[in-house]
Formats: C-alpha cells, structure tokens, sequence
C-alpha cells in the first residue's frame, strides 16, 4: 500500500507541475491576445475603406479602360496559388486542424506558399508543392510582410501561380476563430469578395454599389499604378494580424482548459489519495489490534 501511496503522490506532483506550466503559457497568451486583438479589429475599418474605394473605381464606367493592369486583369487559370497561414507552434486547440481541414478541400494539383512552420510541415508531409515558406513574428512587422508580398507578386507576375488566396484563420472572438478562404488575385473578383465578407460579418445592408461619380488626382492612371498594390499588400498585413489575434486567443482558452483539466486530476487523485491513506491506517490499527488480542 505504501508503494501506492508513492505513485499517487508522484502523480499528484507532475500534474501540479502540468497545471504551473499551462497556467503560465495561458497567462502569457492572454497577454499577447489583447495586444493581437486590438491590432487586428483596429485595421479592419481601414482595409474595408481600401476595399470599397477599389470596388467602385473598378466599377465606375470611367475607368474601364484601367481594367488592364496585370492585377486586376482576368486570365485562364492553369495553376491556383494559396498562401496558407498557419501558427508556428502547437498547443492551440483545433485551429490548425481546422484549416487543414478546409485544405483538404482544395484541389492537390494548387501551388502553396506557407507562413508558419505547421504549415509548412503539413504541405510536405502531405506532399502537396511549397512553392516557399516565410516565418512572420508575433508583432507581424511591416518589412517582413513586404518581403513575403513581393515574392507573391513575382509569382503572380511570371505565371507561376494564375491567382491568389489565403487560407486563414479568420478572427470572430476570443471563442471562435473560423477558416477562412479569401480571394484575393485577380483583383477584378473584388466585387464579389466583398459581397461575401459583407455577408460573414452581417454587413449584408451596406451597399453593394457606389452611384457617386468620381474623380481622380492627379489622375486615373497613376492611381490605378498603385491602388491595386496597395490593396493587396495592407489584405496580406491584415490576413496575417487576424491569423496572429486567432492564434494567441486559441492558445490561451487551450491552455485553461488545459490547467482546469489538471486542476480536476489534482483533485481526483488528492481524493484517492486520502482514501488510500485511510485504508492503510485502517489495516494497520486492524493489524496492531489483531496482535493484542493475540496475546
């Protein structure tokens, strides 16, 4: 019994020891979840204006003829690109599984770049063609984003891939993070992009079509020359801040339920323990009474 009493006591001991490593890893994700949050929620109305302001100078009649630069243009899709967003390290829930989840959907012979070395490891275990991997840190610089947006538009411009989209883990709240698949190349599918978005987060009464007629300075071309880049380039930053602010907000609700989880063993077996322990002093007395009796 004394050999039972040792292994509970052990194991009372590394699971306490469990619950102070997943409590500080809960505490520390917390800390980088607000920090991630707030950036990401405070870039959306940004992105949404950058977003409308492109929608309706495609659409405006005036500007038809800027339809040819090579990011809005239409062409034969022969090979999909797909940036997948995954976190760099586990112990997050099921956010990686669920975007795997959602890849599974997508047809093999697509092209992948990767952030995020899950990620990566999944597309080549998988053997599915990594065209490259970046790593982006938990404050998602601006120059490490441009390092990963230029090397998509050289595969865009060369005809490596025929479109864009990213495949991440959109952030709802500290709850619920959902895979999302966004277009993004060609940008003349921005219209309906934005239809979808608007329906996934209940702006379906915003309007679909801006009637103001517009006027461009200095002038239409120069700004076409930069709006679509820009757009594209502020969609990957706002991809990846959304994809950090799910990450940390996963991380910590795993971990707490994680140190629950260990609080509960602790108890279960603290419980066992005792009982144990009352039953070996039970034997005991029955032992000693047993030898007094006997003389």
């Amino acid at each position: 019994m004394a050999k039972g009493l040792r292994e509970i006591t052990s194991r009372i001991k590394s699971v306490k020891s469990t619950a102070q490593i997943t409590r500080a890893m809960q505490l520390v994700a917390s800390s980088k979840m607000k920090r991630a949050q707030d950036a990401a929620l405070a870039g959306r109305d940004y992105g949404w204006l950058l977003a409308d302001i492109l929608d309706s100078a495609l659409t405006a009649p005036s500007t038809t003829e800027q339809h040819t630069h090579p990011l809005v243009r239409q062409r034969e899709v022969r090979a999909r690109g797909i940036l997948l967003i995954t976190t760099d390290k586990g112990l997050c829930g099921a956010l990686n599984a669920n975007l795997y989840r959602r890849l599974g959907e997508i047809p093999p012979s697509a092209k992948f770049i990767a952030v995020g070395r899950k990620g990566a490891q999944y597309l080549a275990r998988t053997g599915r063609t990594l065209l490259a991997d970046f790593a982006i840190s938990d404050r998602v610089h601006l120059a490490e984003v441009r390092t990963a947006s230029e090397y998509l538009l050289s595969q865009y411009g060369n005809g490596t891939v025929d479109t864009l989209e990213i495949l991440y883990p959109r952030f709802k709240n500290t709850l619920v993070q959902e895979p999302f698949l966004q277009s993004l190349l060609p940008l003349g599918s921005i219209h309906s992009t934005l239809a979808a978005l608007r329906a996934t987060r209940a702006r379906a009464d915003a309007a679909t079509e801006d009637p103001r007629e517009m006027s461009f300075e200095p002038d239409a071309t120069s700004i076409f020359e930069e709006l679509p880049a820009l757009y594209f380039k502020h969609t990957l930053y706002h991809a990846l801040l959304e994809a950090k602010a799910s990450e940390h907000s996963a991380r910590m609700v795993a971990m707490k339920s994680a140190t629950d989880n260990a609080h509960k063993i602790t108890e279960n077996l603290t419980l066992e323990y005792n009982k144990a322990r009352q039953s070996a002093i039970t034997q005991e007395i029955n032992e000693i009474t047993a030898a007094s009796l006997a003389r």
